[in-house]
């Protein structure tokens, strides 16, 4: 009974760790984009340098379920749950280093004035931060139809993406002294599209906890 508590307390810390991680990842992708849409270079560069306390979160993560798996000898959907929980704080780690580098985006048009009001990127970024969310759910509640839900959005983030290149690409053949910020804010549209990938990852992982097969979200 002592290592059942034991199992169950890690199990339990590694959750809350996850959720953390979530709700930064969530903060991190809104504050990037509202720091390019406006072009705040101060708030980006506190945005860049706050990229380490999400990564202390997955080396914590990591830390614990080494130490279950090594301790508690783990199996069937204990072991499941932990594996999950590294291949999901792993996603949400490099999900933060995708919002960075939104951050990083605004801090290289320092100086500059956008070349269109961002409408679109912003709203592609709110679909997404919502796939984060509902992806972590997934994970909390093992709620499988949650998690395959986000193949659906994920389609729909690939729509809009694909939206905006061809108008950022028109603007490029119209206007050639556009080329080299539409070039960054279609590598900024990338960014966003890669974070909402990262979020069908982790309703695979969900799905994988649940049944013990990992289908392919990514389609």
């Amino acid at each position: 009974m002592v290592k059942r508590r034991e199992l169950d307390h890690g199990l339990d810390e590694i959750q809350q760790l996850l959720v953390q991680m979530g709700h930064r990842v969530e903060t991190a992708l809104t504050e990037a984009m509202e720091a390019l849409r406006t072009l705040n270079i101060n708030e980006a560069r506190r945005l860049i340098a706050e990229d380490l306390e999400l990564n202390a979160l997955e080396m914590h993560i990591t830390e614990i379920g080494a130490k279950l798996m090594a301790t508690q000898q783990p199996v069937a959907k204990d072991l499941r749950n932990i594996l999950a929980a590294l291949k999901i704080s792993s996603d949400l780690e490099r999900m933060g280093d995708l919002a960075v580098d939104i951050a990083k985006a605004a801090v290289r048009l320092e100086g500059q004035e956008l070349i269109k009001p961002l409408i679109d990127l912003p709203r592609l970024a709110e679909m997404v931060r919502a796939m984060v969310a509902d992806s972590v759910r997934s994970y909390l509640e093992q709620n499988v139809d949650l998690a395959y839900k986000l193949d659906k959005d994920d389609h729909e983030v690939d729509a809009l993406y694909s939206q905006i290149l061809r108008e950022l690409f028109s603007l490029m053949a119209t206007d050639p002294s556009t080329i080299s910020q539409s070039m960054l804010l279609s590598f900024v549209g990338r960014y966003i599209e890669r974070i909402g990938d990262h979020a069908t990852n982790i309703g695979e992982s969900t799905v994988y906890l649940v049944t013990g097969k990992r289908p392919d979200l990514n389609t």
